[in-house]
């Protein structure tokens, strides 16, 4: 079957941003479904929270596995089995009664199908564009903040108007309607040299042709790349993941907690689409550096929420910052090492980065039922937050390296 790639390219595009929705707000009602849990289970929070880190534990391997796969199979086929484990833990999840039961329906099975997703969709879209890379990675990265803006207050409508099983259970149903009918229209661009949109040489980027798939694993800036993208998942994960337990906790009202959530979701869709447009201008590193910086600012800040109205404030700007900082690791890691090794260098940042997201969730759920509060979860994520700035500081310019490189 032929295609007209600049038109398909926006299909592909279009079908990327619906699944990673789907897929990363389902992954993050957990935070909504955190509190009804512990109320109907009598499981701990720390134990919930603990669900978290392991499924980003497993996010992080599976991308690694999906992104090799998807390589030899395609990225349709990759987005398919996903969605179909997605389902699967959604709807195995309400009907658990055991938490190891609940880790590893929504733990392993969510996580793993989530995984298919994230990184398998990036390098294929970015591989469709050229000249407006930033611009692409930013709209699929806006399906993060799209998945929250939905999902986020439908799981808690579903939460009140049934209770939490059946919430799960319709939520896993949805999840395999929008998913695998969406999955359907992905393709890998068709041949290495013409799969791109808009590529003249000025937009060109460096092709990582000095670079192996060892030598980038084992390269100075790829681990700056990973230890910062590290740093800065838990220092915005755990905020994120208790951002609605918090609001609760406050006296705010369970639906308009929900909303706070979600509002940060509909917040981080400009700021994933700005941030990707002003790298494609000015290059991702001084991008990166002060989002970095703006968002343990926000962080901090949330020590002060005590009301409604400055919780949606918060939320607001944390959702640019956050939101804005995510495109760009896969930005700047094809600036650095180009696209013949792009799946196994941002692989192996996603993973690093996925080991962050499980930490700041698990830390959150610790820090409340052993200090009696989050307001450590906080000071503790402004403070890695901070050092996820000073660490994208530390990257040398890309053509530098893969000059360097090439050289030796």
């Amino acid at each position: 079957m032929t295609t007209d790639r600049p038109v398909y390219a926006w299909i592909v595009l279009a079908s990327a941003f619906v699944i990673i929705s789907a897929g990363i707000g389902a992954l993050f009602s957990l935070g909504v479904f955190l509190k009804p849990i512990e109320d109907a289970t009598g499981w701990s929070r720390a134990s919930i929270s603990g669900i978290a880190f392991f499924n980003w534990v497993v996010m992080g391997v599976g991308s690694l596995f999906w992104g090799n796969l998807s390589d030899r199979i395609g990225t349709r086929l990759v987005a398919l089995m996903g969605g179909v484990l997605l389902g699967l833990g959604l709807v195995l999840s309400s009907r658990v009664t055991l938490p190891w039961q609940f880790y590893l329906s929504f733990g392993l099975l969510v996580g793993l199908g989530v995984s298919a997703f994230y990184v398998p969709l990036t390098s294929t879209v970015t591989t469709w564009f050229a000249a407006n890379r930033g611009l692409a990675a930013g709209i699929v990265s806006a399906g993060n903040g799209f998945g929250l803006l939905v999902i986020s207050p439908l799981s808690r409508w579903l939460i009140s108007t049934f209770d939490w099983r059946a919430a799960m259970l319709i939520l896993g149903n949805l999840t395999w309607l929008v998913v695998i009918p969406a999955a359907l229209f992905i393709r890998n661009s068709p041949g290495e040299r013409t799969r791109t949109l808009e590529a003249t040489p000025a937009a060109a980027t460096p092709d990582g042709s000095g670079f192996t798939a060892g030598a980038a694993l084992s390269s100075f800036p790829l681990w700056v790349i990973a230890l910062t993208h590290f740093a800065c998942c838990a220092a915005h994960s755990g905020p994120i993941f208790h951002m609605v337990s918090h609001a609760m906790d406050q006296g705010i009202p369970n639906m308009a907690a929900a909303g706070v959530l979600g509002a940060s979701g509909l917040s981080s869709i400009p700021g994933r689409i700005g941030f990707g447009v002003l790298a494609d201008r000015i290059g991702a590193k001084p991008v990166l550096v002060t989002g970095l910086a703006a968002q343990a600012v926000m962080i901090f800040a949330y020590l002060l929420a005590d009301d409604l109205a400055t919780f949606y404030v918060l939320a607001l700007l944390f959702g640019v910052t956050y939101g804005g900082v995510m495109p760009l690791y896969a930005v700047v890691t094809r600036e650095y090492f180009g696209q013949k090794v792009m799946g196994t260098a941002y692989g192996a940042v996603f993973f690093i980065s996925s080991v962050g997201m499980g930490v700041g969730s698990f830390a959150g759920g610790w820090f409340h039922d052993n200090l009696g509060s989050y307001a450590w979860l906080y000071l503790s994520s402004f403070a890695i937050g901070g050092m996820a700035s000073l660490l994208a500081a530390t990257l040398r310019p890309p053509r530098a390296i893969t000059s360097l490189t090439s050289s030796t």
